[in-house]
């Protein structure tokens, strides 16, 4: 056990909203308010909180997470670099759940810091006759608080597990295990203590070549839908909206119909970034098994969600235009 451990960690609990702040009527789990309980109101509601670790109560912002826009996520970011430069041994997030793993992913490419960085909700809000809320902070801390999660990346702690930011997702609309990740959990959060089994591979935090200190806005890059009858009308109003990005989130293996190939061949020719990925969720697509990838100058995103392809091309696009290395940015995270 690390001297750290030894002592109550000093933690800055950051309130930004969602669920986990939501009050309604003791039986509903889905018809409530979000975003109306303040971080101290929260962070006074978890028994035990205070002897786990010393606390200090941050809001930032209260909304509901479905309104989470890239000025937010660039806010937030500023925000945590400033408390991860500070003399705290950790920083928790309470976030809502629409969206915690776009800003988690957000945070994971842009905070320089090797300092736990946790983000936590709820599915159920405080009002709930079963609300996870208070447990997940309460873990949520617990992990912030350990030596052992330092390096790691950002973290997302929900119902127990302790999920990489990269890969986490949320797969269901009303369970309190609604989040998974592809290659399971990095670890456990389980009788206070702080589990880990594995560790992320990718570029991160640390480790990333974008740093939030470097990045004022980011580019507009938006996600077309995929499937059976898919119209050109969306590319097209991007085109003429003057966007910079499209994530196009292909059926199957990430397939675009034929159909689609000269709304895009348009989008490349207006110097639009077109990246392919996949609408399931799970596995992995690569360049050029598909001659079009060569053909349009299409990158391709791997095993990231379409929302997560979004942010990674928004903040490649900082760094460069060129499709090499844009297809180089999405292989090394």
């Amino acid at each position: 056990m690390s001297i750290n451990e030894l002592r109550r960690a000093a933690i800055i609990v950051v309130g930004t909203g969602g669920t986990i702040a939501g009050r309604g009527m003791a039986g509903n789990i889905s018809s409530y308010d979000a975003a109306v309980l303040g971080i101290q109101d929260i962070v006074a509601s978890v028994p035990g909180l205070d002897r786990l670790a010393s606390i200090r109560g941050e809001q930032i912002m209260n909304l509901p997470s479905k309104n989470m826009t890239d000025r937010h996520m660039l806010d937030i970011a500023r925000h945590i670099a400033r408390f991860a430069a500070s003399d705290a041994d950790g920083i928790v997030i309470t976030h809502g759940t629409d969206t915690i793993e776009e800003t988690a992913y957000f945070l994971n490419l842009t905070i320089a810091a090797d300092k736990p960085i946790v983000l936590t909700g709820a599915m159920r809000p405080s009002t709930s006759l079963s609300a996870d809320g208070p447990l997940n902070l309460y873990d949520a801390v617990r992990v912030a608080s350990s030596a052992d999660a330092a390096g790691k990346g950002v973290l997302l702690v929900m119902n127990g597990e302790i999920h990489a930011a990269r890969d986490v997702a949320k797969r269901d609309t009303f369970r309190a295990d609604a989040f998974e990740s592809p290659y399971g959990p990095l670890g456990l959060a389980a009788e206070g203590r702080a589990l880990f089994y594995r560790a992320p591979t990718r570029a991160h935090t640390r480790t990333s070549g974008f740093n939030i200190a470097d990045i004022s806005s980011l580019p507009n890059v938006q996600i077309v839908y995929g499937h059976s009858n898919v119209s050109n009308l969306a590319i097209r109003a991007f085109i003429d909206g003057g966007i910079e990005g499209i994530v196009y989130a292909g059926t199957g293996n990430a397939n675009i119909p034929d159909d689609m190939l000269p709304s895009l061949k348009a989008a490349r020719a207006a110097g639009i970034h077109v990246v392919r990925t996949s609408r399931t969720g799970n596995g992995s697509a690569l360049r050029n098994p598909d001659p079009i990838d060569e053909e349009l100058g299409l990158v391709v995103a791997d095993d990231q969600t379409p929302q997560k392809a979004r942010l990674l091309l928004a903040l490649a696009l900082t760094i460069s235009r060129k499709t090499e290395d844009l297809q180089a940015i999405f292989e090394r995270y």
